[in-house]
């Protein structure tokens, strides 16, 4: 049975996902849903982890983008780093914006994944200061196999602020710069993605 199905009516019936051998999604015309149409093999899970996030994801918009143009931009800076850092790239924002549980990353993606989208999920908070706040004294603990995590973490700011630069948003470029250093605080470990930290740095003054 599929492990995963989602409607998504403007393109496909359906999305299937077997999870045993990760090889094939298989789309459904919406006029011939008994009919299978297409077929897109999966090489490898970084495929798999791209079209879960997507899918998860749909509906929601990244500024004035939709949202695989900002999964993209963070996979794209975490490719010298592995394809499991890609994957958690893609992943990283599933659990605290839609309703994909951490018990779920850990079937489809592995125990690490899990691990690292639990450290890159913000802690609950009334206002964003204290969710910061806690999500960063959360990233100070982290270490081990849990720093992917802040590698994929620093790609995401990179993202977030180049954004926020490239389409004018003014007033949350300055929220991203004032946390900037309790950021690297928490975050930053020493030979660790330093080329990232350097293109962060430069774009956070």
């Amino acid at each position: 049975m599929p492990a995963h199905v989602s409607t998504a009516p403007d393109a496909v019936h359906a999305f299937w996902v077997w999870p045993d051998t990760v090889e094939y999604i298989v789309l459904f015309a919406c006029d011939q849903p008994h009919n299978p149409t297409l077929f897109m093999r999966i090489n490898h899970t970084l495929d798999l982890a791209r079209a879960f996030a997507i899918d998860h994801h749909a509906g929601q918009k990244y500024g004035c983008h939709p949202y695989s143009h900002h999964l993209d931009q963070v996979a794209a800076l975490l490719e010298p780093y592995g394809e499991l850092a890609q994957i958690i790239g893609y992943l990283h924002d599933v659990v605290e914006d839609t309703p994909v549980t951490l018990d779920q990353i850990e079937r489809e993606f592995g125990h690490v994944a899990a691990v690292c989208i639990a450290v890159l999920t913000d802690e609950e908070g009334a206002s964003r200061k204290e969710r910061k706040e806690k999500t960063y004294k959360k990233m100070a603990q982290v270490s081990g196999e849990a720093e992917l995590a802040l590698i994929v973490k620093v790609a995401d700011r990179i993202a977030n602020t180049q954004a926020c630069i490239d389409d004018g948003l003014v007033e949350l470029l300055s929220v991203y710069k004032s946390e900037y250093q309790a950021f690297h605080q928490a975050a930053f470990r020493n030979g660790r993605c330093d080329e990232l930290w350097a293109r962060l740095a430069v774009i956070s003054q």
